[in-house]
C-alpha cells in the first residue's frame, strides 16, 4: 500500500472485466465454503507489477483452473449489489493537489521568514524503469512546491558501501532535511542497513526502526509516518469519514504500508484486524468492516461479496492488466473489483487517481516537517 496455502477448500478471484482474452488466476486461501461467483465472471488478465512496495508484501500462489459454467448462484453470506454504482468517489488526486498548495504556501513562509528552503535527496541505485519514473515524479513534485531536491543515480552493480557513503553525506548535510533511498534496491545490497543507515531525523520514508517503534507503542510518537499509509489515513480525515470504534481490516501486512496503516488506524482507536498470507475465511473476515485498507498488490483480488454494505474501502493496490484496447496495451487496477464493490461501498478510493497522488504528497508534508523540526520553525 503486499500465500494463502491450507488443506482447505479453494477461492477464485478473477478479473472483473469484461474482457475476454484473460488468463485465469486462483489463489489459495483457506475457507470452509467454496464461495461461488456468477457465470458472467471472466478471468484474470496476465499481472504486470509497478508498484515498488510489491517487493516486500507476501506472494500470493497462483494456479491455473477451469471454472464451471455452471456455478451461477452465490453463498448464502454473499451480498446482493445494485445494479448501478452508489459509492462516493475518495478523490485522491484532489486532496493531493490541496495538500500540495498548502506545503508550498508553509514553504514560501519559511524561506521569507528564516531564509530555509527544505530539502530532498534522493538515492536511485539501477535502472528499473518504474522506480526511475517514481523518482522523477518526486522531483517534479519538488519543484511545484519550492523544495529543493538532489537527486545521486548509482549504477545497478554499486556497492553497498558506495550507497552508505551518500547516505552519510546527505545525513551531515544542512541544506538535506529528508533522505529517501528508491527501493527496490538490487538483490546484493541488505536493505535494513541502508535504510538503517538514514539519519531518524530525516528519515522521511518513515522506514527507520525506531519511527516504526514509535508508532506501535502508545505514548510515543514517530517522527515520521511512512508516506502511504498515512495518506491513506489523511484521506479518511479529509472526507471527515469517521475511525473511532469503527472495525477496520488492512489486507497486507507489509513494512512499507500493510502494518504501519494497521497501526494508525488503531491510534485512531479503531478496531483492526489483519487479513494476510495464512488468513482463514478472508472474505469473513473482511465483510465485517467498516473499512477495509487493502496493499497486496493484487488485481481485483477484494470482490463486491467480500465488502459489508456502506463500508469505507481504500484501495493501496497499483497493478497493471492487459487490455487490448487501450494504446498503452495495458490499464492500471486496484487490489479492490472497483466495479463490484462500488455497488456496495458507501466511499471507494480509484485506481489510478486515488492514493498513488497521495503518497508524494506525504512526501512533501513529511520533508516539510522535518525542516520546520530541525530549524524550530512554527
Amino acid at each position: 500500500m503486499a500465500s494463502m496455502h491450507t488443506n482447505a477448500t479453494t477461492m477464485y478471484f478473477t478479473n472483473c472485466s469484461s474482457s475476454s482474452s484473460s488468463t485465469a488466476r486462483l489463489l489459495h486461501f483457506s475457507t470452509t465454503k467454496l464461495h461461488k461467483f456468477s457465470n458472467s465472471i471472466s478471468h484474470f488478465h496476465r499481472q504486470i507489477n509497478l508498484h515498488q512496495y510489491r517487493t516486500s508484501n507476501p506472494k500470493f500462489p497462483k494456479s491455473i483452473l477451469t471454472h464451471s459454467s455452471s456455478s451461477s448462484s452465490s453463498s448464502s453470506s454473499t451480498v446482493e449489489v445494485k445494479s448501478e454504482a452508489s459509492a462516493k468517489v475518495i478523490d485522491g488526486k484532489r486532496v493531493a493537489k490541496d495538500i500540495r498548495e498548502e506545503v508550498a504556501v508553509e514553504i514560501s513562509k519559511m524561506k521569507n521568514e528564516i531564509g530555509i528552503v527544505p530539502g530532498l535527496a534522493v538515492i536511485l541505485v539501477g535502472d528499473r524503469k518504474d522506480s526511475a519514473t517514481y523518482v522523477r515524479n518526486k522531483k517534479k513534485a519538488c519543484d511545484t512546491v519550492g523544495i529543493n531536491s538532489y537527486e545521486v543515480r548509482l549504477a545497478e552493480d554499486s556497492t553497498e558501501e558506495e550507497v552508505l557513503d551518500h547516505i552519510s553525506k546527505f545525513n551531515d548535510d544542512p541544506s538535506v532535511h529528508g533522505i529517501l533511498v528508491q527501493l527496490p534496491l538490487p538483490s546484493h545490497m541488505n536493505e535494513q542497513n541502508v535504510l538503517n543507515a538514514v539519519c531518524i531525523e530525516k528519515d522521511v520514508d518513515g522506514f527507520h526502526p525506531l519511527n516504526i517503534g514509535r508508532l506501535a507503542m502508545r505514548g510515543r510518537e514517530p517522527l515520521f509516518v511512512p508516506c502511504t499509509p498515512k495518506g491513506c489515513i489523511e484521506l479518511l480525515h479529509r472526507y471527515e469519514i469517521p475511525v473511532k470504534g469503527k472495525r477496520a481490516v488492512v489486507i497486507g501486512r507489509s513494512n512499507i504500508v500493510g502494518m504501519p496503516a494497521a497501526l494508525l488506524l488503531q491510534r485512531e482507536d479503531a478496531t483492526v484486524s489483519i487479513v494476510h498470507s495464512r488468513t482463514k475465511n478472508p472474505e469473513e473476515i473482511t465483510r465485517q468492516a467498516d473499512i477495509i485498507i487493502s496493499a497486496v498488490g493484487q488485481p481485483n483480488m477484494v470482490r463486491g461479496s467480500w465488502v459489508k454494505p456502506g463500508a469505507v474501502l481504500v484501495d493501496v493496490g497499483i497493478n497493471a492488466i492487459e487490455d487490448s484496447e487501450s494504446p498503452r496495451g495495458y490499464r492500471l487496477v486496484g487490489d479492490i473489483c472497483y466495479e463490484e464493490a462500488s455497488k456496495v461501498a458507501s466511499a471507494i478510493t480509484p485506481v489510478p487517481g486515488g492514493v498513488g497522488p497521495m503518497t508524494i504528497a506525504m512526501l512533501l508534508s513529511n520533508t516539510l516537517l522535518s525542516a520546520k523540526r530541525i530549524h524550530n520553525f512554527r
